[in-house]
């Protein structure tokens, strides 16, 4: 007899997959790798084109098939929100997200439903999405906490954050992320930073400028005196709301021609930008995974990090922590001393490095696909 487990990959297709997307190919596939002898793996997807299912197929080799939904994404988010729809049937389910059939079943017949949470945005920064999708994340997890029989995250930091915001006791477990699939400097390495124009030296920076994200706390320990005037790459959207990234520096001191920024770089280049940094900088002030800190350690740049509590967890010392506190002025001079400390000490730079790429192999798809099966296992 097979066991099938079938997993919520509908995320692959969303108009903007985004990170959600990544981890739902990444996990997917590790998950159909890890799969014991006997089982199998099937994806669940909305009601899509021909070209979605096979491109779903194609990134996640594998798969027994598709469940395809009879709804479209919107109104297939919409049903599963009130629980007035059918899913594929009973078995096990593991949602990627909270895109998953959560509704009353029967788990002494093998029913289970498993879902992931990212992020408690909704929660603590409502600001920073939709109000429709604060109202969905909000109505998807009060049904998870009725009908979820486990829910995963990628930190323990995360895992406290939502226990303060839904009570799921003993049903919390924590599965880390890894970096993305193809993150890997290749031969042509020179050619692709030639075609990107980077630099000789210079810092990474991951963010917008949206507050919470630090970016605009390292344009102003950038703009710091002493701080050393390198080049700064930012990987994300080049404007937020009315405000332009070029502009923001410029207010903080730092010339607009230091400034240069990526939005959504495929995994070769992205390995190649990271890995030809002198510092990767990740100043957010919370984060629910740290996975960028997980690929940057991956590709052996020194890495300088707020104290989140999600990448002090992550990193554990093999980046250099700067405390957040209340932000402003003290968290940009925080800031400013690492960053120049990473920039001026090749040997504090070298040893980050070490350090960070030891640090990178705590993490792995493969672990998380085994730990998944675990999981399942043990419902």
């Amino acid at each position: 007899m097979t066991t099938t487990l079938r997993v919520v990959v509908d995320q692959i297709v969303a108009p903007v997959p985004g990170p959600v997307g990544r981890y739902t190919r990444d996990l997917s596939r590790a998950i159909v790798e890890a799969a014991p002898k006997g089982c199998q793996v099937e994806g669940i997807v909305s009601s899509s084109l021909p070209d979605d299912y096979e491109r779903v197929l194609r990134e996640v080799p594998g798969l027994s098939g598709l469940y395809k939904s009879s709804l479209a994404r919107r109104e297939l988010a919409a049903a599963w929100q009130l629980g007035i729809t059918t899913s594929p049937g009973g078995g096990m389910i593991h949602g990627t997200s909270l895109f998953a059939p959560l509704r009353k079943h029967d788990r002494e017949r093998g029913d289970q439903t498993v879902v992931t949470v990212h992020d408690v945005l909704a929660w603590t920064h409502p600001e920073a999405l939709s109000a429709a999708s604060v109202a969905w994340q909000k109505g998807m997890m009060k049904r998870a906490r009725k009908h979820a029989d486990a829910i995963v995250v990628p930190t323990h930091a995360l895992a406290e954050r939502l226990q303060q915001v839904a009570e799921f006791g003993d049903r919390v477990r924590v599965i880390g992320t890894a970096p993305r699939s193809g993150l890997v400097v290749g031969t042509d390495a020179d050619r692709r930073a030639e075609r990107l124009g980077l630099p000789v030296e210079y810092l990474v920076v991951p963010g917008t400028l949206e507050p919470r994200k630090g970016l605009v706390d390292v344009f102003a320990a950038l703009g710091r005196q002493g701080v050393p005037e390198v080049p700064v790459v930012v990987l994300g959207p080049e404007t937020w709301g009315d405000q332009h990234v070029a502009v923001v520096a410029e207010e903080n001191g730092v010339d607009a021609a230091r400034i240069r920024h990526f939005d959504d770089l495929d995994a070769p280049d992205l390995a190649v930008v990271i890995a030809r940094a002198l510092a990767f900088v990740a100043p957010s002030h919370d984060e629910g995974s740290g996975t960028s800190l997980v690929e940057a350690f991956s590709l052996g740049t020194p890495v300088v990090h707020s104290d989140a509590p999600a990448f002090r967890e992550v990193s554990a010392g093999a980046g250099l922590a700067v405390p957040i506190d209340a932000g402003g002025a003290d968290y940009a001079d925080g800031l400013a001393e690492a960053i120049t400390s990473v920039v001026s000490d090749r040997t504090l730079a070298e040893r980050l490095s070490i350090a960070g790429h030891d640090r990178s192999r705590a993490f792995s798809w493969r672990d998380a696909g085994d730990r998944v099966w675990q999981l399942h296992a043990d419902l």
